[in-house]
């Protein structure tokens, strides 16, 4: 079985996330004194209903996460989802219908909207990259690139629209990449950890040492879910770490031709070793890089720059108690 990293799937740690943020939303929209808008036109008692419309074609994603929200704003709104994250809607698609307290529904309606709006972004685009790569043998993964506090969200969403999860943090795979073998030539010997002599070490001597780290200091437990993985940015680079037998490597800014000549080399000389392309890869360029025959493809873009789904809330007016 071809190792991976941890994926995330909608659990009571990415529930704590949300909540979590819940509890900061509520600070920012309803402060201390509450909705001052609706406190002043809006009975106490007043019940209405409203339906989540989808306004753009699209992929669903953060159902949970909504009704969480109007749960939280509102314990006495009723939720009643008509679709499921993953699935695709149409404009004019009814999401859920929400009944209840009107000022709770009120309170709740754009932090509702927000995390809709924002997971079903990311899913959809998602799913463009994946249908761009189809018919070959590629996988479209994630980034580091999130929102801060949001990364399990949108990693998540990145999962419903049919892509990968790239390491969640730095705290769960290894990725050795330029920036780290910088340093260590610039470190005194003493300084790096490990069996001295070696100072300035390179690519895969690198690879070496993350193994035996992971060997010595990872609890047995999780530690073959920890994938070694290193960054290179020249086929000369490729070439020598590929006999240390990392689990992954991730080749940085390559051009198609390059990428071709990266997966023969890695053919004959480490199959089991998964190649990465990645660097500045948009739907106009992922095909040709796919076609390469390279295993993985990430894409900062999936959550950096994805355009939130438009969606609405629509009223369908109050009802009596």
């Amino acid at each position: 079985m071809t190792p991976d990293f941890r994926q995330i799937d909608w659990d009571a740690r990415l529930a704590a996330d949300w909540a979590d943020l819940l509890r900061l939303a509520d600070r920012e929209d309803l402060g201390e004194t509450g909705d001052l808008t609706t406190r002043a036109l809006v009975g106490e008692e007043a019940v209405a209903r409203a339906a989540v419309v989808a306004r753009q074609p699209g992929v669903v994603a953060g159902m949970p996460a909504a009704e969480m929200t109007v749960e939280f704003f509102e314990p006495r709104l009723v939720w009643t989802p008509l679709v499921a994250d993953g699935d695709r809607v149409t404009p004019g698609a009814c999401l859920a219908r929400v009944e209840g307290p009107a000022a709770g529904l009120l309170a709740a309606e754009r932090t509702l909207l927000n995390v809709l709006g924002r997971l079903a972004g990311i899913a959809t685009l998602t799913v463009h990259y994946v249908e761009a790569v189809r018919g070959t043998k590629a996988r479209i993964y994630d980034t580091r690139k999130t929102t801060p506090g949001w990364r399990r969200l949108e990693k998540y969403a990145v999962r419903q629209g049919g892509g990968r999860n790239h390491r969640t943090g730095l705290y769960d795979a290894i990725l050795i990449k330029d920036n780290h073998l910088a340093l260590v030539g610039e470190l005194a010997d003493d300084a790096l950890p490990g069996a001295g002599g070696l100072a300035g070490f390179g690519p895969a001597e690198a690879v070496r040492r993350a193994r035996q780290f992971v060997a010595v200091h990872v609890p047995e437990g999780l530690r073959a879910g920890v994938l070694v993985e290193i960054e290179v940015d020249t086929l000369a680079q490729l070439d020598e770490v590929l006999p240390a037998g990392p689990d992954l490597v991730l080749l940085d800014n390559m051009n198609p031709a390059d990428l071709r000549q990266a997966v023969a080399r890695r053919d004959a000389v480490c199959p089991t070793t998964q190649l990465e392309a990645s660097g500045g890869i948009n739907l106009d360029t992922i095909a040709a890089i796919a076609r390469s025959g390279v295993d993985r493809i990430s894409v900062g873009a999936l959550t950096h720059s994805a355009v939130a789904l438009d969606i609405g809330l629509d009223w369908l007016g109050g009802v009596e108690r």
